[in-house]
């Protein structure tokens, strides 16, 4: 059984359940259905039922055994914590190609990108109503609008990240408290701001191939695809380090040049600013190691291939556990 996001079970009446399954009502004994009093959860029972729990990333599933993370069912799941595995996912990379991306203004790959990628900001600019500026530094942020994203974050420290210098794009829909929030920083900010409040595919392509840093200051992330997908196309991510962002940007250290992108710990709006201001001060200051991060990250593989020898390898042993029955 693999959890993707543990925030949805398939909660309902004991009643309704036996009604509709006919399962006897020793299943419904707390270890194994029954959620409180009168309600089971059918998720729950799957994760006792399951031989294999697998979840999208290893930190997830350390988190998920925590009181804050783990909805409910922490303590179920650490009691079970020996079937459970951490898989962290990749992302279709014949899809997510910015060498064959047609939704780009200007395709490139590891060795054009330097000069390439500027193409793609000044057609998202031109696009989007921004000031033509190559200069500038623009932060995407592509996500549903809802808490769980860090939204909240965002709208506390939304002035003091732009600044004459600075630009951001927003693409999603969701919490009309955010659509509104961020569609009157777009009315304040007029060139310097788009909330695209709404689904459009080939403005996301452009987003990731036109922004300089893509921002994803989730509250948790089981996994992430848009930190992976911003890699690919030489954008620098900007995460919380929770689940899969955790698991796969690597926090930058000055000392070292090393790492793909910033990122934050506990979750606090001057934290997510500080994130900000490194990855500006490192754009301005410093756009050699900054240029050494983009060919880090369209180096890095995001593909599925590291993640599917890690599930045959699990899917072997449970043959191999079931033939020696």
């Amino acid at each position: 059984m693999t959890i993707h996001n543990l925030r949805f079970q398939g909660i309902c009446g004991i009643e309704h359940l036996k009604y509709w399954t006919g399962l006897p009502d020793y299943l419904f004994d707390y270890p194994v259905l029954k959620q409180n009093e009168n309600e089971a959860n059918m998720f729950k029972g799957g994760l006792a039922y399951a031989d294999k729990i697998t979840t999208v990333s290893e930190t997830y599933a350390e988190e998920i055994q925590t009181s804050f993370y783990g909805e409910g069912l922490n303590g179920h799941l650490y009691y079970h914590r020996p079937k459970l595995k951490g898989i962290v996912n990749g992302i279709d990379t014949e899809l997510w190609n910015s060498a064959t991306d047609k939704l780009l203004a200007a395709d490139y790959d590891y060795d054009s990108v330097l000069e390439k990628k500027i193409e793609n900001k000044r057609a998202l600019q031109e696009q989007l109503g921004l000031e033509q500026d190559d200069s500038q530094f623009v932060i995407g942020l592509i996500s549903r609008l809802t808490d769980q994203k860090g939204l909240d974050l965002v709208n506390i420290v939304f002035p003091e990240v732009l600044d004459e210098r600075t630009q951001v794009v927003i693409l999603g829909t969701g919490d009309p408290r955010y659509e509104g929030a961020f569609r009157y920083y777009e009315g304040e900010n007029k060139g310097r701001v788009c909330a695209y409040i709404s689904y459009n595919e080939g403005l996301a392509h452009l987003i990731y191939a036109g922004a300089d840093a893509l921002l994803v200051p989730s509250l948790f992330e089981p996994c992430g695809l848009t930190q992976l997908i911003a890699m690919r196309y030489g954008t620098v991510p900007i995460v919380r380090e929770t689940g899969g962002l955790k698991d796969t940007v690597l926090p930058y250290d000055e000392n070292t040049n090393e790492g793909n992108g910033f990122t934050f710990d506990w979750y606090q709006a001057d934290l997510l600013l500080d994130a900000v201001r490194r990855a500006k001060a490192l754009y301005f200051e410093d756009r050699g190691r900054w240029n050494d991060m983009v060919k880090r990250d369209m180096a890095k593989d995001v593909s599925w291939e590291n993640s599917a020898r890690k599930y045959l390898a699990l899917y072997d042993e449970l043959s191999s556990e079931e033939a020696a029955k």
